[in-house]
C-alpha cells in the first residue's frame, strides 16, 4: 500500500514515462498477436522477408529519404553501430561532439588502434557545444537528442570540412520524434525502443549514397572487420530484406504497427508536433514554478522527447519518484549516471497529451504532501 495515494481522478491512464524502453500501445501487441505465426520460423523464407521489406520501405516513407539514400539494419543496437561506425564508415579520424553518457561513448568507441585519436567537443550536461571543421576529419558524430541529459543538437553540414567527410548522428530517442531533413546528414542510426516504441535487438540506420560509397571502400581494404561489425555486410543483407544473424521478430513486429500508426496520423512532421507539444507542457509547468527548474537552461537545446527537471534542494527527487512509482506512475528517475535532484520524463511519440496534464497534477499533488 503506497505510503501516499494518489487520488485515481489526477493518475495518467498509462503511467510509464521512462526514457529507455518506451511504451507500447496495445494496438501493437493485438498486432503482434495477429502475427505471432511468423514468431520461430526461418528468417531467410519470404513470410520473414516481407515482413523486414514492410518496415524498411515504411521508414524510408516516413523519414521522407532523398533519391539513393537506403534504409539499412543489423543485429544488435546503437551500442553496435558505435562499432560498426568505427570499423567500417571512420577512414582516419572522427570528430565527435559529447554532452552526456551516450555521446561520450560514441566518441570512446573511436578511439581504436586503426584511428587516430578522435578529437572531441566535450560541454557540461545540460549544455551544447559546437563542431567546427578539423583538418583531416572524414567523420563527424554527435546525438541529435542525449538521452542522459535532454539535451537536442541540430542536424546539419558542418560548414568547411574536408571534402567526403561525413556526418554521422546517433537518433536512437530522437528518431520519430524531432523533424529533421535526411539531406543533411549521411549515417542517422537509431535503435527503436524510443519513439518506435518497440522492442531491442536490432539497429537501423539512414545512409546516404556517400556513406554507402565509403563503407563498400572500407570493406575492399585491408581493414580486419569481423562480419558481425561490417556494415558492409549489413548494407548487402538489407538489400535481401534480412541480417546476417536472425532478426528480433518481435521487435519487427511492433515497430511496423507503430510505423504504421505514425505514418497514418501525418508522418515525422506531424509526430514531431506532438513530442514538441507535450514537452512544451512540461516545461511551461516547471517555469511556472519557484522549486522546479529545466535542466538544459538554453532553450533552443531543450529535447522535445527527454525532459529533465531540476528540483530545488527543499525538494526530495527520490521520495517523489517513489511516490509516484508506488502509484503506478514508474520510470520518472533521473539518469542513474547524472546524479542530480531531478526527474527525468519521456514524451515520446506514443505519450499522449492528456497523460503529460495528469503526470503534472500529479506531481503537484504529491509536492504539496512531501
Amino acid at each position: 500500500m503506497p505510503s501516499l495515494v494518489i487520488p485515481a481522478s489526477l493518475l495518467p491512464l498509462d503511467g510509464r514515462f521512462g526514457s529507455g524502453p518506451s511504451r507500447v500501445r496495445p494496438a501493437q501487441l493485438e498486432h503482434l498477436v495477429a502475427n505471432a505465426h511468423l514468431l520461430g520460423t526461418s528468417h531467410r523464407q519470404a513470410p520473414v522477408k516481407d515482413l523486414v521489406g514492410r518496415v524498411l520501405e515504411g521508414l524510408a516513407d516516413f523519414f521522407r529519404l532523398p533519391a539513393g539514400y537506403e534504409v539499412v539494419f543489423g543485429n544488435g543496437g546503437s551500442t553496435a553501430f558505435w562499432n560498426i561506425a568505427a570499423a567500417g564508415l571512420a577512414k582516419n579520424r572522427s570528430a565527435h561532439l559529447s554532452c552526456g553518457e551516450f555521446s561520450a561513448k560514441c566518441a570512446q568507441a573511436h578511439t581504436t588502434p586503426w584511428l587516430e585519436a578522435p578529437h572531441v567537443i566535450t560541454s557540461e550536461p545540460g549544455t551544447l557545444g559546437e563542431l567546427a571543421a578539423i583538418a583531416g576529419v572524414d567523420i563527424y558524430a554527435w546525438a541529435h537528442n542525449e538521452t542522459s541529459t535532454g539535451v537536442a543538437a541540430g542536424v546539419r553540414r558542418i560548414a568547411g570540412v574536408d571534402a567526403g567527410a561525413l556526418m554521422v548522428v546517433d537518433a536512437t530517442s530522437a528518431a520519430g520524434g524531432i523533424d529533421f531533413d535526411a539531406n543533411e546528414v549521411d549515417a542517422y542510426y537509431f535503435a527503436p525502443q524510443k519513439n518506435f516504441a518497440s522492442d531491442g535487438g536490432l539497429w537501423f540506420a539512414l545512409l546516404s549514397p556517400q556513406a554507402i560509397e565509403r563503407a563498400s571502400e572500407i570493406s575492399q581494404s585491408d581493414r580486419y572487420i569481423p562480419e558481425f561489425l561490417s556494415l558492409q555486410a549489413a548494407i548487402d543483407n538489407s538489400r535481401l530484406n534480412q541480417t546476417l544473424n536472425t532478426p528480433a521478430l518481435t521487435t519487427l513486429l511492433l515497430m511496423e504497427a507503430q510505423l504504421d500508426w505514425m505514418r497514418s496520423i501525418g508522418g515525422l512532421s506531424a509526430t514531431a508536433a506532438h513530442c514538441t507539444q507535450t514537452s512544451n507542457l512540461l516545461y511551461s509547468w516547471a517555469e511556472s514554478k519557484d522549486t522546479i527548474t529545466p535542466f538544459v537552461s538554453n532553450p533552443a537545446h531543450r529535447s522535445p522527447v527527454v525532459v529533465t527537471l531540476d528540483l530545488d534542494a527543499s525538494l526530495d527527487a527520490s521520495a517523489l519518484t517513489q511516490v509516484l512509482r508506488d502509484n503506478g506512475i514508474v520510470d520518472t528517475e533521473p539518469y542513474r549516471k547524472l546524479g542530480r535532484n531531478q526527474i527525468r520524463i519521456a514524451t515520446f511519440a506514443g505519450v499522449p497529451l492528456d497523460d503529460v496534464e495528469k503526470l503534472t497534477s500529479s506531481i503537484d499533488y504529491v509536492l504539496e504532501r512531501l
